[in-house]
């Protein structure tokens, strides 16, 4: 629940969001306060979906509630009523005047004490809507050093707690790459800080299994359903020596993978990875809610 008191010190920011909903209502941008004991904010007690809206309708909405689902299951938070939800989206999506853009919701535990338990009052429910960012026609990717526990209270859950990938995404831009990849505690191949990676040999097309502690992502999920590609055990030999590979998530759809720690692929975008993102394209104008 919000708790705005006294007035923003500084110098005024410009909106990161075209439009936002919280806890119930529209607010202006610079009005969008949350309590300063927000466990969301003291601990990253929370739960969030990135979604793309497509011509003022957000795209998989249906799948995005439903993994928002699990992911505060996971985290013994209770949602609010899924009506309430949508209609959140519904409401911040046509304020922020419909088109493309990004929308992120967002639950948190709410005020709570300045420790790990929560406190009794009901969540933070926030939606925000803002324009996409650019992408690169094929993406440069590096191998980060930190794994990912594939065994912890976390793993496969998208929450609020993401300072991890904030360093890892941060460590590869320092180093020339738009995304950096990781592998789980064994060595096998996981996921990137914001997207599901796909590798090719010979025409064959696999991704991380879940096991690896990767995030079941929507457009993975998709890209899974329509195309034949497989889950599978994989290392980063698979990567580093792929025909051709790519990542997918919400914002940035199928996008080729370019280089591998600066050695470049055989071919960015190869077939599979082509064929892929034109059968992901074509469901989008499709069906919005597939």
């Amino acid at each position: 629940m919000s708790e705005p008191s006294g007035e923003r010190p500084g110098p005024a920011q410009p909106p990161i969001a075209t439009a936002v909903w919280l806890d119930g209502r529209l607010v202006a941008s610079d009005a969008a306060w949350v309590s300063a004991f927000d466990h969301g904010l003291t601990v990253g007690d929370g739960v969030f979906e990135t979604l793309r809206v497509y011509g003022g309708v957000p795209f998989a909405l249906r799948r995005h509630l439903d993994r928002l689902g699990r992911s505060a299951a996971g985290l013994g938070l209770a949602l609010p009523d899924r009506s309430l939800l949508e209609r959140a989206c519904a409401e911040v999506v046509e304020a922020g005047g419909g088109g493309d853009a990004r929308l992120r919701l967002t639950v948190t535990g709410g005020p709570g004490p300045l420790g790990s338990a929560r406190g009794p009052g009901g969540p933070t429910v926030l939606a925000a809507v803002a324009p996409l960012a650019a992408t690169s026609p094929a993406a440069a990717v590096a191998v980060a050093p930190w794994p990912r526990n594939e065994r912890g209270a976390l793993a496969g859950l998208k929450t609020t707690s993401y300072a991890e990938n904030v360093v890892l995404l941060a460590w590869a831009r320092e180093r020339g790459a738009e995304e950096a990849v990781v592998t789980d505690t064994t060595g096998r191949l996981c996921e990137g800080t914001g997207a599901n990676v796909f590798v090719v040999h010979g025409g064959r097309v696999r991704t991380p299994a879940l096991s690896s502690g990767c995030l079941a992502g929507v457009t993975r999920e998709l890209v899974l359903e329509r195309t034949g590609a497989e889950e599978a055990e994989l290392d980063l030999d698979d990567l580093a020596g792929a025909d051709e590979a790519f990542l997918t998530s919400s914002t940035r759809e199928v996008q080729p993978i370019a280089s591998v720690d600066g050695r470049a692929l055989p071919a960015a975008p190869g077939p599979c990875t082509s064929a892929a993102a034109a059968d992901f394209r074509a469901l989008v104008e499709s069906d919005l809610d597939p």
